[in-house]
């Protein structure tokens, strides 16, 4: 019996770590997933498990390759960003893989901006607001300064998704989708890396940079596969619609991010925009591309573990609720802010918030899980538009976690009713693009 040829994806996110096999036609044929508990830094932070990560990564591909109605063709990774790897001079890893809402220290962090111009001015020229360790590339001068010890063991810094193209292949690359994902390391005017990385001897660290679509080959004990050089998953979520649209639309890519992607705004950040977490990415072939992002997926977590509390609630419980405009008209009548939000600052978009929760002003959970949603929508529109407002589109699609969610997704249709709010067709839409790149030649 012959064996279907399928290209494998590795889609690293920072909760579900998640194994893919598609067919020619790019169909899902096969997936797997794993969870794996972070681990403590030397700070007693915690971490993303690489270890055990790499260990379940080739465990699962050895057993794949060894399937009976699968042929491995192909492979690539798609990952979260904001993440980088340093390794030793044998490609072992010398540092955690910190994660990046660790803090780091304010003086540091002072310092490196004031080396630099400035916070504002800085982060104009890198398109990347002040995230600390979001900022992945100032991750390196916290390591060199704080760590000194550590800095002098590292040898080659990856961003995520290239480290696991080189635990298969053993080839060191870097990628533009990586680079421009807010690092901090790119000087868009220059269209190179940024004066602080030559002042700081970093250079010297980052690994070549290749095109998006290059293919290597796994190791010989992996089966000298042609293999991907990974891509930052928000820019691979992006690679099916530019594959399928031919009118401008914008992307909305939800998750533990909400990430709007506007590929045909060509204007340049200003500082405001900057303020309200409004950036560029660089596309697979390092042309700027404007996102907005807010941290959606974990404020609704947060709040409705509270609301689930409250109410007495088993988990799933919202997943029930259907969108119903009479409920929607009476939360939306009311003028008084209910919510406190844990994550999200709505006085960047001039908003208000309640000083509390008090979810005992509802009689029942429906009606408060409305405004949490009503409320929040506000603020997600608010971002949409920081992308869209000066380069208009008349589509937005919806991919990700909140794409099923029928009370958010109706509610930016009545808020934005100059769009048309498609949910997406592409539900792994990191995981394809990936899987498209890897077939581009």
């Amino acid at each position: 019996m012959s064996k279907t040829p399928v290209t494998a994806v590795f889609d690293i996110g920072k909760t579900n770590k998640k194994f893919f096999l598609f067919d020619e036609d790019l169909n899902v044929v096969f997936s797997t997933y794993t969870r794996l508990d972070p681990l403590p830094d030397e700070d007693d932070f915690p971490s993303e498990p690489l270890g055990p990560l790499c260990e379940w990564m080739l465990q699962t591909f050895k057993e794949a390759l060894k399937s009976e109605e699968f042929q491995l063709k192909k492979l690539n990774f798609s990952c979260h960003g904001a993440s980088l790897v340093h390794t030793d001079a044998a490609g072992n890893p010398t540092t955690p893989l910190y994660d990046y809402l660790k803090p780091f220290p304010e003086d540091l962090l002072s310092r490196f901006y004031e080396e630099n111009g400035g916070k504002m001015n800085f982060c104009r020229a890198t398109s990347s607001p002040p995230l600390a360790m979001l900022n992945s590339g100032l991750q390196l001068y916290f390591i060199k300064y704080a760590k000194p010890e550590l800095f002098r063991k590292i040898k080659h810094s990856f961003h995520f998704p290239q480290f696991l193209s080189f635990l298969f292949t053993g080839e060191k690359v870097s990628d533009y989708t990586s680079i421009g994902c807010h690092t901090g390391l790119w000087d868009y005017e220059a269209n190179d890396y940024h004066e602080w990385v030559d002042r700081e001897g970093i250079r010297p660290l980052l690994p070549p940079i290749v095109p998006g679509n290059t293919l290597l080959k796994t190791k010989p004990e992996l089966g000298n596969i042609p293999c991907g050089i990974g891509v930052h998953d928000s820019s691979s979520a992006l690679l099916p619609y530019l594959k399928q649209e031919t009118e401008p639309f914008a992307l909305l890519s939800t998750g533990t991010w909400a990430i709007t992607i506007n590929p045909f705004n060509k204007t340049k950040l200003t500082k405001k925009e900057l303020k309200r977490d409004c950036l560029h990415f660089l596309s697979i072939k390092g042309v700027p591309i404007k996102i907005s992002r807010l941290f959606i997926g974990e404020e609704h977590k947060h709040q409705i573990d509270e609301l689930y509390a409250h109410f007495n609630l088993p988990l799933g419980t919202y997943k029930k609720l259907k969108f119903e405009l009479e409920i929607y008209e009476k939360v939306a009548r009311q003028k008084q802010k209910r919510v406190r939000f844990q994550y999200l600052n709505p006085s960047l978009f001039d908003m208000e918030q309640a000083e509390a929760n008090d979810w005992s002003v509802f009689p029942e959970f429906t009606e408060a899980y409305y405004t949490f949603i009503h409320e929040l929508t506000e603020l997600q529109v608010a971002s949409i538009q920081l992308v869209t407002q000066n380069a208009p589109v008349n589509r937005l699609f919806v991919d990700g976690g909140f794409n099923a969610n029928d009370i958010f997704v109706e509610m930016l249709r009545l808020k934005l009713p100059e769009m048309t709010i498609i949910p997406s067709d592409f539900p792994n839409g990191s995981a394809l693009g990936a899987a498209m790149l890897a077939s581009m030649n």
